[in-house]
């Protein structure tokens, strides 16, 4: 899973980043449009995991990751204006998923916070920097039109685009417009930012965190919504004294890292469950989006595991743990052989029959 982090200047959201992968990034250091994002791959912590491992005693032990990219503030007009390279904004539309950094606290630069009028702001941007996408593909079509190359596929995919087109003039995302199936595939290559899954970091300070409620219930009217109090969170990442860390955590009523608190809200959030492989060579957790079936589970693994599917070998984490072996799930009639239309849910155990 890639989440990208994207704000105005001065949100936060290099702070956000160290306080959520235990980087040390100087903060405030973008300058231009022309800085490089910084990237870190975290871990997700899963018990189960931990579980597993003392059970099966695996030569190695994966656990499932996210990639966190934290892309440099932009400021209004920055779509229309290019301030995003065209490498900078490629990359911006393969992530699975973007986290909106809200500035909640004062500002010697910015001044007083003003969340809602800079969600509004982040999504203007991401809303025209599709519609560019859009305009410049018309335009390319029309001519191709004029050239005679009049097609099928290309008259769908205008009118489609033309669809799309009126919906963003009217300053609305992608994201809630219903497509068909056909039509999904007609815009797959497109990675339309304003289509993607979002959610709503609200960056507060210490002073302020955990004391405005009618502002997180505003903005989860729009998204879901998760606060931190990010310059804190940021020191507490670097402590290297769990004790010492927990009493600080206990002093702002926290009873998680940012980084357990943000992983489990990402996976709710956007539908992601997690499956596990187990045996002697390795145990590993596995990502998935909730309703994929077990063929999209082997090709997660391994292509010519989804290729070759013949069948799914399944029992869940829960029955393992409450009969103790898999010799016991199997002589208690827990162990399943699933097709590959079968619906992986959180926690289940497979291994993948195949045949190349």
């Amino acid at each position: 899973m890639k989440i990208g982090l994207l704000g105005l200047p001065g949100s936060g959201k290099t702070t956000i980043f160290n306080a959520l992968t235990g980087a040390d990034v100087p903060v405030g250091g973008y300058g231009s449009g022309k800085a490089e994002p910084n990237l870190a791959v975290v871990t997700v912590a899963d018990e189960r995991v931990d579980r597993l491992a003392e059970m099966y005693r695996p030569k190695k032990v994966v656990y499932a990751t996210i990639e966190f990219v934290d892309f440099v503030g932009f400021s209004e007009g920055v779509a229309r204006g290019g301030g995003f390279s065209p490498a900078h904004m490629a990359l911006i539309r393969t992530m699975d998923a973007l986290a909106l950094v809200i500035r909640n606290f004062p500002s010697d630069l910015e001044g007083d916070p003003e969340p809602l009028r800079d969600l509004e702001s982040i999504e203007t941007e991401l809303v025209l920097s599709d519609l560019i996408l859009v305009e410049q593909r018309l335009e390319r079509i029309s001519e191709a039109l004029k050239k005679g190359k009049k097609t099928t596929e290309l008259a769908a995919e205008q009118n489609l685009l033309l669809r799309i087109q009126e919906r963003l003039n009217e300053n609305r995302p992608l994201r809630g417009m219903e497509f068909s199936g056909e039509e999904e595939r007609i815009i797959s290559g497109f990675q339309f930012v304003s289509k993607k899954p979002v959610l709503v970091i609200v960056n507060s300070s210490e002073t302020n965190f955990g004391k405005d409620r009618a502002l997180l219930e505003a903005l989860e009217e729009r998204f879901r919504t998760i606060e931190f109090a990010g310059t804190f969170e940021m020191e507490l990442a670097r402590l290297h004294d769990d004790e010492e860390a927990k009493l600080f955590m206990d002093d702002m009523g926290i009873s998680e890292s940012a980084r357990s608190r943000l992983t489990r809200f990402a996976y709710e959030t956007l539908g992601y469950i997690s499956f596990l492989t187990v045996g002697p060579d390795e145990v590993r957790a596995w990502t998935l989006r909730k309703g994929e079936r077990a063929i999209d589970a082997a090709g997660t693994i391994h292509s010519d595991l989804a290729r070759g599917f013949i069948r799914a070998e399944c029992f869940s984490y829960e029955e393992l743990i409450e009969c103790g072996s898999e010799k016991a799930v199997k002589d208690k009639g827990r162990f399943r052989l699933e097709g590959k239309d079968y619906v992986v849910r959180d926690g289940d155990i497979l291994s993948i029959r195949f045949s190349v």
